[in-house]
């Protein structure tokens, strides 16, 4: 009874330090982001309005400030994902049985090159497009006055949904790898999958309805690529690990 309270304790001490140097860490990042590197984001994230000669204004003494305040947060999130991921992995892992913990191990860098990929490809791609139909295309006739607030919101809104959607095929190949899914269950409930995609869409972008078909797109094709990897990521067979472990036993 004593050594399952002693477990416990320190279950929550290891916790307590995982939540503790998580934040340490995006703070100190976001901080050196924000007094070193603040104007350069910022003249990165509004590329795409000033493409089209729109200047965005600020409309309160602190907007803008903020603004970038916000910018050098997101940053330092993503500067930080190495150690908050590898601290929220280690964590975990012990829980975990040896044939999914090497699966594991690969994760943090995997997560992280995904997520930068989707984001990468939403900036570069999706959001010409989006910006081009909707302050120009949307806007013929019309003289646009877009605050700096309201248009981090939405760069912000609008890049991290391809980020996490990007995750899947990683997440697919971890939950194949471990039992939990197969080829077979995600091609039989692909019209499913279609249907929740869209709404993630309606859900995660804009209200419109340009950005929730650009970032559903490529989340069908993502679930489609997900089934290719499903049926090659083969689940482990159970009796290896028990092999193991009568090997093992029969030894001593």
């Amino acid at each position: 009874m004593e050594e399952k309270s002693m477990t416990i304790v320190e279950h929550l001490e290891e916790l307590r330090k995982v939540v503790v140097v998580s934040l340490v860490t995006i703070l100190t990042s976001t901080m050196v982001i924000f007094f070193l590197f603040r104007d350069a984001l910022f003249m990165a994230a509004i590329k795409p309005l000033a493409e089209y000669g729109i200047p965005v204004v600020f409309i309160g003494p602190t907007e803008a400030l903020f603004s970038k305040l916000k910018i050098s947060i997101v940053a330092g999130l993503f500067v930080s994902l190495p150690v908050v991921l590898w601290r929220i992995w280690s964590f975990v892992v012990p829980a975990l049985h040896s044939n999914e913990r090497r699966y594991v191990y690969l994760l943090v860098p995997a997560s992280l090159l995904l997520f930068l990929l989707g984001v990468s490809f939403a900036y570069f791609t999706v959001l010409q497009i989006a910006t081009k139909y909707l302050l120009v295309v949307a806007g013929e006739g019309l003289e646009p006055m877009i605050t700096v607030s309201k248009y981090v919101s939405f760069l912000i809104s609008f890049l991290l949904p391809f980020g996490l959607v990007f995750e899947l095929p990683l997440i697919v190949f971890f939950l194949t790898r471990i039992g939990l899914i197969n080829h077979t269950f995600l091609a039989r409930n692909r019209r499913y999958a279609i249907l929740i995609t869209f709404v993630l869409a309606a859900v995660l972008t804009p209200p419109d309805v340009v950005s929730q078909i650009l970032l559903a797109v490529p989340m069908v094709l993502l679930y489609e690529i997900s089934i290719w990897i499903s049926r090659v990521a083969k689940p482990r067979p159970k009796f290896e690990d028990s092999a193991v472990v009568e090997t093992s036993a029969k030894e001593h």
